[in-house]
């Protein structure tokens, strides 16, 4: 995905600063009076020039055009969750990140005393850092995180930083 992002902000930039470059010639060429390199100047010169910052249509269209670029600059600038975890940096093996999940909370659930287990796994740097959801015992708490870390080097995850577990005491029906 990264690569598709990379060459899709290379295309874009291209083409805006063609476009860019073609306007700001054609604007030059207007202002000196000189012949239209590529675009014919009748209506829509005179709608351009009579058209004002204050029309509602120009405000309308600078404000979708602003939100629009906002919109898309935090979805790049957003971390999203990754689909693939790296097991090592060196053998290029991959996990999804989805299946190590369930894998985990099934090795929690394993546990004596602990119940519909759910785990959401982060990746800081090279390390992750799995945080389990249990209903349980909370004294069992020590166990499902031996248990998880048991699975996470099963799984040859690299050096798992903390395992963040919470355990909430079963309700009992009323």
């Amino acid at each position: 995905m990264r690569t598709v992002n990379r060459v899709a902000s290379l295309v874009l930039a291209a083409a805006l600063l063609a476009g860019g470059t073609l306007v700001a010639t054609e604007a030059l060429l207007a202002t000196l009076g000189g012949p239209a390199l590529l675009l014919e100047r009748t209506g829509w010169y005179d709608t351009l020039t009579t058209t004002r910052l204050s029309d509602p249509a120009v405000r309308t269209a600078a404000t979708a055009t602003v939100l629009l670029g906002l919109a898309i600059l935090l979805a790049q600038l957003r971390r999203w969750t990754p689909v693939r975890l790296r097991t090592d940096e060196r053998d290029g093996w991959h996990l999804h990140r989805r299946s190590v999940e369930r894998r985990l909370a099934d090795a929690a659930t394993a546990v004596p005393g602990v119940r519909r287990a759910t785990v959401r796994l982060r990746r800081r740097g090279a390390e992750w850092r799995p945080r389990v959801r249990a209903s349980g015992d909370p004294a069992a708490r020590p166990e499902v995180e031996f248990a998880v870390h048991q699975e996470l080097h099963r799984l040859a995850a690299p050096g798992s930083g903390r395992i963040e577990v919470r355990l909430l005491p079963r309700r009992r029906a009323a």
